[in-house]
């Protein structure tokens, strides 16, 4: 008796089977657990090494340009703390000295720990530090990030802020002025509001350059201290309409701010006082300062002045901010151009001062002989 034959299969029929077989052992949402970091690490904290620039928004070919220009930044490590500059609510400025180079720098360590989302705005910010190139502008370095500070490396000034300093003579009174305006029309032409010019923010070193200080440091701070706080004894400088929302139909231009904030500084050196009277000082009470900024006259240089200074003050503390005018025409200004010779720029403003209702033009500046 023969055996029965075996059926012959279909060609492929085994390697469909075995792929069949393998389609059934896939698992499409089987997934691996990858152990997370911890975020609160119980290792030593990393050395303080600055912080990388966020990347620019241009092209890399653009950046590339840029980048050349910005001097890298020393390591924290290599920076030898000589004694304390300075302090506030916000934070302790060092005199510190760069151990290969000798170099004296001013470092600025904020207080505070910050959520990863106020670390950011801040690189964005110390960004636009070291982009900043002007002779009437103190320069930033660069940054670092050490046990939960933020410390900044600025450029230092041996002379220390004019805060408290009386200077009655008109001429060098001019002289500082023009610094601080050719400062503020160079960081408003850059479209940057410093939204804190006072004394203690503007510098001086032993060659009488009077340079801006803090500039963007006090949106830095607004960012990482209690809002309340953030404002005290900067209060005194704020212009009308930005303490009183209720004024100027609520608009607030910043650099009218500044314009404002200016003059009220210009004003107290020649006065050697704050200029809202004698009651009412910087440190007084809220009630009381807020009061005399937002309701009284704007304060006036007294009659004993030249009439080219008392225009020029007039001209800064306006009321309604586009009767201000703007640092390129105060630059013009006989107050500041009959102490020095200035050149008039190519483009010449057009509009009228004390009324114009142009928003604020930039200009390129004038240059001093």
């Amino acid at each position: 008796m023969r055996p029965t034959p075996t059926p012959l299969r279909p060609v492929g029929s085994t390697s469909a089977t075995a792929s069949a077989q393998s389609t059934n052992r896939r698992r499409p949402n089987l997934t691996l657990p990858i152990p997370k970091p911890d975020p609160f690490p119980r290792s030593d904290p990393p050395l303080a090494v600055p912080l990388p620039l966020p990347p620019n928004s241009s092209a890399s070919s653009s950046s590339s340009s840029v980048s050349p220009s910005i001097p890298a930044t020393p390591q924290l490590s290599d920076l030898e703390k000589l004694r304390r500059i300075g302090s506030g609510s916000g934070g302790t400025v060092w005199m510190v000295r760069h151990r290969q180079t000798q170099r004296i720098y001013g470092l600025k360590v904020i207080y505070g720990n910050h959520e990863d989302a106020v670390r950011r705005h801040i690189c964005r910010e110390i960004e636009i530090l070291r982009t900043v190139d002007n002779p009437f502008v103190v320069r930033c370095h660069g940054m670092y990030d050490h046990a939960g500070e933020i410390q900044i490396l600025l450029e230092y000034m041996d002379h220390g802020s004019l805060e408290g300093k009386r200077i009655a003579s008109e001429k060098p009174l001019a002289k500082v002025a023009a610094q601080v305006l050719q400062g503020l029309y160079y960081l408003h032409k850059r479209k940057i509001v410093h939204r804190d010019i006072k004394p203690s923010n503007l510098l001086i070193n032993a060659a009488n350059q009077v340079k801006i200080a803090d500039f963007g440091v006090s949106r830095i701070l607004a960012q990482t201290m209690d809002p309340c706080n953030s404002a005290v004894g900067t209060i005194a400088y704020m212009s009308p309409e930005r303490i009183n929302t209720d004024l100027n139909q609520g608009i607030y231009d910043g650099y009218a701010g500044d314009i404002w904030s200016f003059g009220l500084s210009i004003l107290e050196f020649y006065l050697g006082r704050f200029p809202f009277g004698e009651n009412v000082g910087r440190q007084g009470d809220w009630a009381s300062l807020m009061c005399s900024i937002c309701y009284s006259n704007p304060p006036e240089a007294p009659s004993t002045a030249s009439s080219d200074f008392r225009d020029f003050i007039s001209c800064c503390l306006q009321k309604e901010p586009m009767k201000r005018l703007t640092a390129f025409r105060l630059l013009q200004h006989r107050f500041i151009s009959q102490f020095s010779s200035v050149t008039p720029a190519p483009n010449t403003f057009v509009g009228t001062a004390g009324g114009s209702t142009l928003p604020h033009p930039l200009r390129p500046p004038p240059s001093f002989s």
